[in-house]
């Protein structure tokens, strides 16, 4: 049995590299989920042909546009254009349905009177926790970032495969149980040759990169500095569109 992994978007908040925001599918043998969906994840699935009606759950690693902006878009199109009739799960930090709603309404006033016609089931995410997403398993560890955008990195047991997202935040030692025996983990390297606060760079990948316990990595969310040098990095960058195989 195999899992795929298809980056829909591997890029950063900016936009750096003509890239899309962060929005990484997965799909297993009974489920086709998205670990975030940025805010340009819409026009990125369209590019690649995919349906969003496709997509049985998101689950949100913290609450910042580029990882979560793209779901009101999505929303509403559910609604009125691409016309769901099939259930969707969202799941993520708390307060995530609220804070979801709060953003339709910010984007587009008005339309949070809807009601759609397809069910949509919210669940807060237990920190620390295995979480039973639709036979998923995810289990979030806390994240160093942004505090108000309660950041998790993500462990989602798949069949029986293990994907592991650092999301975004700087090196914890809960990375290190995050991707122990993990088939992939996708870690986020915002910059290639100094530290910034609330992200890992480079250095912490090297430093590192014996207690990332995973059999494969993969790094994303590659600012511009980054992106000017992944050619010279050991480990494999992800590219938007990128598809691999577990």
């Amino acid at each position: 049995m195999t899992v795929s992994v298809t980056f829909v978007g591997a890029g950063d908040a900016f936009g750096s590299g003509g890239r899309f925001n962060t929005c990484i599918m997965v799909d297993g043998a009974s489920v086709r989920f998205t670990i975030d969906f940025g805010a340009t994840s819409l026009t990125a699935l369209n590019q690649l042909g995919i349906e969003h009606n496709s997509i049985d759950a998101v689950l949100l690693s913290h609450m910042h546009g580029d990882h979560f902006g793209g779901l009101p878009f999505m929303l509403l199109d559910a609604m009125l254009g691409a016309r769901r009739d099939r259930p969707l799960t969202i799941a993520g930090p708390k307060d995530v349905e609220a804070r979801i709603m709060t953003a339709v309404d910010a984007l587009f006033p008005g339309s949070s009177a809807m009601t759609p016609k397809f069910p949509i089931n919210y669940v807060e995410l237990t920190v620390g926790e295995a979480n039973d997403i639709l036979g998923l398993t995810v289990t979030p560890y806390a994240a160093k970032h942004t505090p108000q955008t309660d950041p998790t990195a993500l462990r989602v047991a798949v069949d029986d495969r293990i994907v592991t997202y650092s999301g975004d935040g700087e090196w914890t030692p809960d990375l290190s149980e995050a991707s122990r025996g993990a088939d992939l983990f996708i870690a986020e390297c915002y910059f290639h040759s100094r530290a910034v606060k609330g992200h890992m760079s480079y250095p912490d990948i090297q430093q590192q990169r014996d207690r990332f316990a995973a059999k494969r990595m993969i790094l994303t969310h590659l600012g511009p500095e980054m992106l000017a040098n992944r050619g010279s990095v050991d480990e494999q960058c992800a590219e938007d569109g990128l598809v691999i195989t577990l």
